[in-house]
């Protein structure tokens, strides 16, 4: 163990944001953000901030595209050019185009596309401001924003990355955990059956360590399950609200 890696957990045993090894950092949500997308979503997960639009289900173009069975879900993933410490280029780069993909392969399995043939759902994943952990929370937007858009859907699929840092594993990296701990293990389920939709390793984890950290990442995503949900949950409660109010008005 080097003494980089000794660095990333305090004397006391805390890591250095002072959360302990399973907590995870501040997370808020919100839909109907944007009113010109037919969904939605806000996510503020420490100190990543995601805004995520999608348009659809509508009519593909150019044609030739189109599947004749099921629709086909586009995603676009970017950073913004003022999200990271040192100025990035407008210019979408390789990993963008990565995690396009990645994101797009683990909304594809919670979609009923062949509802929707010759059709296509796109998805705009806007990075505000990164600070580890943007492909876990990425998905977890996008998936509350194609809840919010109303596309039927076998459940929503959440995020939350794991990894090991000082020999410990520990949940929901940060920044600085994610480029200097000894390993990275993004994962992703579907919440209502925990199919799990991704799972990526990097770095040195035991086969043990890797089934603990999936034993961990499930256990935090229950508790993130809750804040996507409730936050879905608010906007209908808001519209009921309305609903009833219009109600009283034409009553009296």
């Amino acid at each position: 163990m080097n003494q980089e890696t000794k660095s990333l957990l305090r004397e006391d045993g805390k890591r250095l944001d002072g959360r302990d090894l399973y907590e995870l950092r501040p997370i808020s949500m919100k839909t109907g953000v944007l009113k010109r997308a037919d969904g939605s979503s806000y996510l503020k997960w420490g100190n990543n901030k995601i805004l995520c639009a999608v348009y659809g289900p509508r009519e593909l173009h150019p044609k030739h595209l189109a599947q004749p069975d099921k629709a086909i879900v586009r995603v676009e993933y970017r950073l913004a050019t003022f999200s990271v410490d040192e100025r990035k280029s407008p210019a979408p780069k390789r990993r963008e185009y990565e995690l396009s993909k990645l994101i797009k392969e683990s909304l594809d399995a919670i979609l009923f596309l062949e509802k929707f043939p010759n059709g296509t759902i796109d998805v705009f994943v806007t990075v505000l401001d990164a600070d580890g952990g943007t492909r876990c929370a990425a998905i977890t937007a996008a998936s509350l924003a194609l809840a919010d858009a109303g596309i039927p859907m076998r459940g929503m699929v959440t995020g939350c990355a794991v990894g090991k840092i000082g020999g410990k594993i520990v949940v929901d990296l940060s920044d600085i955990e994610d480029k200097e701990g000894e390993g990275d293990m993004p994962f992703a389920i579907i919440s209502n059956s925990e199919d799990i939709t991704l799972l990526q390793c990097d770095g040195q984890l035991h086969p043990d360590e890797v089934k603990e950290g999936i034993r961990l990442a499930k256990e935090a995503i229950k508790k993130i399950y809750v804040i996507q949900r409730e936050a879905l949950l608010a906007k209908y409660s808001t519209i009921e609200e309305v609903i009833e109010e219009i109600s009283e008005d034409e009553e009296e």
